[in-house]
């Protein structure tokens, strides 16, 4: 992982110190079971807590030799805690530390993604109320479609981050779990209530059943929500650089004193945050096919899945956790321009207004088939003319046989399409 992207909190999960740490509290804490339900000596525990240590150094230099990374971590403690660690790792298998290990520092991470969520939902929402009757043209296809506020554009995101925050803290709660059952899981030497107290003091849940390794599909649902969540990113991300466009440049990114566009070109004001978003939710989202293919390991075991899960693990986690807090900060700083979303909403002289004119015809006694006609061929038009809509239709004999002047002036209203406003944002955000 490049510190670029990176941010302390979560990276240091990732540590190899971080992780000897966890893996020498697993096996302390193992040990201390074992000697609460005599099965080990009460001095052997206390002295693998008390003079418990390892050498990130010498576990490298004795896995260059043995091949083996928990065996050398062992072997570091071990000579640290002296005689009584003959007691140390008894009846386990690698996995077993491994796998808890990881639960727990997935989990951690979890724990600051959900906290990042927290504080990206409070920031769109400070801006969806900010612009909660600001007008702005609705765009389908790209193209022109009917008026809503910015305030109604930004409480879908809300929604759609509401909804991530919930999927993570399943998938967090489904990642949670612990197993210390031993070769192919069968506890055969090593007693559950071990992992009972192991999993009770890292607050995680005993796996039910595992076969030496904690199943992987917990694992595919939670990068396949880390995934998730990072596409919502992206389309937030998206729809600010379409904004930003200079043809539309209804809102755009915060460009702060001194900062520059480009090497070339000094005018330039480009949306480099949302750009650089777009490309981190791809790195994210290239953790999910990985993950899903871990799920079908050979029988009880292999470690076809433990390569993969030494890269998605951190680099899932630290990328997501940068966006999330670039995403806030974006949305902090966004700078919106009320002006310009009605400049362009005039652009098209008033088409937006092309289904009022629509129904009011149909209930003026048209078929639907003939309104259509009527205000296709006046939209059309418009479009290529560039005059207003209600000009058209005000010189439309057909039209005007059905509708008064007044009547197609009323039409015209924009406060018409703000109306639901309250209603949405109640669903939204009660």
């Amino acid at each position: 992982m490049i510190p670029r992207y990176a941010r302390p909190e979560m990276s240091a999960i990732w540590t190899p110190e971080s992780k000897y740490g966890i893996w020498l509290e697993i096996e302390t804490l193992a040990a201390e079971a074992m000697a609460e339900y005599g099965i080990i000596p009460a001095d052997a525990a206390k002295a693998i807590r008390e003079r418990g240590n390892f050498d990130v150094d010498r576990i490298d230099e004795i896995e260059r030799e043995v091949k083996h990374d928990i065996i050398a971590f062992t072997t570091s403690v071990a000579e640290f805690v002296g005689e009584e660690a003959r007691f140390l790792h008894k009846g386990l298998t690698s996995s077993d530390v491994l796998d808890t290990c990881l639960a727990v520092q997935l989990t951690r991470a979890s724990d600051i993604l959900l906290a990042d969520m927290d504080a990206l939902l409070e920031s769109i929402k400070a801006r969806a109320y900010e612009h909660k009757m600001t007008p702005t043209i609705g765009r389908s296809h790209g193209i022109h479609a009917e008026p809503t506020t910015f305030g109604v554009k930004l409480a879908t995101y809300y929604a759609e981050f509401s909804r991530n925050k919930k999927r993570l803290e399943v998938a967090r709660e489904e990642i949670a779990t612990c197993a210390l059952s031993g070769a192919v899981g069968t506890y055969a030497n090593i007693d559950p209530r071990i992992e009972e107290y192991v999993a009770e003091r890292l607050n995680l849940e005993p796996e039910p059943v595992s076969t030496q390794v904690i199943p992987r599909d917990r694992h595919a649902a939670f990068f396949s929500a880390l995934g998730v969540i990072a596409s919502s990113i992206e389309r937030l991300a998206t729809e600010i650089r379409h904004l930003q466009r200079t043809e539309v440049l209804e809102a755009e990114e915060f460009f702060s004193a001194g900062q520059k566009g480009s090497s070339a070109m000094p005018h330039k004001r480009n949306p480099v945050l949302t750009e650089n978003l777009t490309g981190l939710a791809r790195l994210v989202r290239s953790s999910v096919m990985p993950a899903l293919e871990n799920v079908a390991l050979w029988h009880e075991r292999d470690i076809s899945h433990s390569s993969v899960e030494r890269g998605i693990g951190p680099d899932a986690t630290i990328h997501l956790d940068f966006a999330l807090a670039r995403l806030k900060g974006v949305m902090d700083g966004l700078i919106v321009y009320p002006d310009h979303m009605m400049a362009n909403m005039d652009a098209l002289g008033g088409l937006h207004n092309s289904q009022r004119v629509l129904l009011a015809l149909v209930e003026a006694g048209c078929s639907r088939e003939d309104a259509y006609r009527l205000v296709q061929r006046n939209a059309m038009k418009t479009w290529q003319e560039r005059t207003p809509f209600a000009d058209h239709l005000k010189a439309d004999a057909d039209v005007m046989a059905k509708l008064s002047t007044e009547k197609v002036d009323d039409l015209f209203d924009l406060d018409y399409h703000m109306k639901r406003v309250d209603h949405i944002f109640g669903r939204v955000f009660g």
